[in-house]
């Protein structure tokens, strides 16, 4: 009894012994992982690296792939202190994604058409319908529209409460896909009220970050959709270039002013050539 005694409580001792070890680890390896200077080190050593110095901020890891997925969880788990970890991390992410960009995924200079859609004049027909025809309106809107993108490879971005941003490819499948989106929606009624769409298309190249688009020709795209008057399309110059006129109809908007669009800017309805 004695003997097993012993043996026991030697395991005990040993067991005791590990876990201590572990923790001394633990607690050495968190100490150096907030050590400034290999904070510091890690971080020069990210500007030396290709891709995206900032990577890890809230706008660059808002996609779904799997370099903003995990940079996401990183930037969780180290988001209430500094991490030497953290840095290695997000380097390691950077060039990930860099070579994914690289490789044609996401590149900054791929030329892409930008749609952007909302409804005409839904906040006001909102206040006096209230928060649950507001909804349903949108789940409808939604479910009308978002096939008709999709369908023409369109990959939606975003959406923007009773509108959306998506981009494609092929221009021509930009403005086609905008033109059934507004023929969809017309079979779309909620509590004896039928929304009408609005649409803009422009083409460019737009920095791509996270699973989102920034940039001037962003911009524009937004301003051109804001300009487009209920079930009408308005289409840039820059895609109206790329059209086929026997595909599609462009009437030169001559009345065109938008705040933070350029001043030269050529504005086009778009409809189905007869």
């Amino acid at each position: 009894m004695a003997e097993n005694k012993k043996k026991d409580n030697k395991k005990d001792d040993e067991s005791d012994s590990k876990l201590s070890r572990v923790a001394r680890t633990g607690a050495a390896l968190k100490k150096m992982d907030g050590n400034e200077r290999l904070i510091s080190t890690a971080k020069a050593l990210r500007n030396l690296l290709p891709g995206d110095k900032e990577y890890g901020d809230p706008l660059s890891v808002a996609g779904s792939e799997t370099p903003h997925v995990l940079g996401k969880r990183l930037s969780t788990l180290t988001a209430k202190r500094p991490s030497a970890m953290r840095e290695m991390g997000m380097g390691a992410l950077q060039v990930w994604q860099s070579v994914s960009e690289a490789q044609g995924r996401g590149q900054g200079k791929e030329e892409l058409a930008i749609l952007f859609t909302d409804l005409v004049d839904f906040s006001d027909w909102a206040l006096e319908a209230g928060d649950d025809a507001a909804i349903e309106l949108l789940r409808c809107v939604g479910l009308a529209i978002e096939p008709p993108i999709e369908d023409r490879d369109g990959r939606i971005v975003k959406r923007l409460g009773d509108g959306l941003m998506a981009v494609f490819d092929d221009p021509a499948e930009a403005v086609e896909a905008a033109l059934d989106a507004t023929e969809a929606i017309r079979d779309v009624e909620v509590e004896g009220h039928t929304p009408t769409l609005r649409a803009g298309v422009h083409v460019g190249k737009p920095r791509p970050l996270g699973g989102d688009y920034f940039g001037v020709d962003v911009n524009v795209a937004a301003r051109v959709a804001d300009a487009a008057g209920a079930d009408e399309v308005l289409i840039s110059d820059a895609a109206r270039k790329l059209l086929d006129d026997e595909k599609v109809e462009a009437r030169r908007r001559w009345r065109f002013k938008a705040k933070g669009a350029p001043k030269d800017l050529d504005v086009y309805t778009a409809s189905r050539a007869s």
